[in-house]
């Protein structure tokens, strides 16, 4: 069985190898599979949309996602079905739905309440190693799904807010949604937004972020642009995004996760 295995936790201490550990014990046969664990902490809109536009590339298995800034608190832990038979563990809030979303909804919910399938006692702080890896390697060594606790109506579960563009004749106002460790920046803007806009290779765009003009030009890859150029091109994951061609478009417009950028078609 297959077990994807996302997070915030980095490399640096030993929070991965110690979950890794705990899958093994529990179920040494299952094979992890490391999407991430370089989400910036505690960032839970982009390890959602991490975890959406990379499981479509992933075989169907046990999806364990822990980016978990309410740990300790009154927020559930989950296992949950989605309507293809994948499984996902993680926390309940947000983290999870836009690719369970993706592959037919939440089927069936529980919460990891049951004392059988966690490590005792749960630390207060690291539920990804008493918690949440436990369930997801029970799962992965045949345990029921409804063995790991009660059930949850899917309508009660936390969902994660994805801002919408907005979109005027000439005029955009995007948001940068994840900005990768090149220093491109996707946005929440994807090809249909732009309506009948044709945007050619070469195509000139104005930007503003932070009150500063700049000028991007369309391109299909990097490479279509000299160094040092900004670029506005469609990634590998169909969003619209600025990258600076062997540089940082994140340094460049001063923009962060969560910044907004205007784009003006019309120049």
């Amino acid at each position: 069985m297959i077990i994807t295995f996302l997070t915030d936790f980095g490399l640096q201490d030993d929070f991965v190898g110690a979950c890794h550990g705990v899958i093994a014990t529990i179920a040494p046969d299952a094979r992890v599979i490391d999407v991430t664990h370089g989400v910036r902490p505690g960032h839970v809109l982009q390890g959602a949309l991490v975890l959406a536009n990379t499981l479509p590339y992933m075989p169907a298995g046990i999806h364990l996602s822990v980016v978990d800034p309410g740990v300790g608190s009154g927020r559930r832990a989950l296992a949950l079905r989605d309507g293809q038979g994948r499984f996902h563990v993680g926390p309940d809030n947000g983290l999870l739905l836009p690719a369970v979303d993706a592959f037919g909804g939440v089927a069936q919910a529980h919460e990891l309440a049951n004392p059988d399938y966690s490590l005792q006692p749960v630390s207060r702080t690291f539920h990804g190693r008493d918690l949440f890896a436990p369930a997801a390697a029970h799962l992965a060594a045949g345990v029921a799904l409804e063995d790991l606790g009660p059930p949850v109506d899917p309508e009660a579960l936390v969902r994660i807010e994805i801002p919408e563009p907005e979109v005027g004749q000439n005029r955009i106002r995007a948001v940068a949604l994840v900005v990768d460790r090149f220093g491109n920046v996707a946005l929440n803007l994807k090809r249909e937004h732009l309506g009948q806009t044709e945007l050619a290779a070469g195509t000139r765009v104005e930007l503003v972020s932070r009150g500063e003009r700049f000028y991007a030009v369309f391109a299909r890859t990097f490479a279509d642009a000299p160094r040092g150029a900004l670029i506005f091109y469609e990634d590998s994951y169909g969003s619209l995004a600025l990258a600076v061609s062997r540089g940082s478009a994140a340094e460049l417009l001063r923009l962060e996760e969560g910044g907004e950028i205007v784009i003006d078609l019309a120049r």
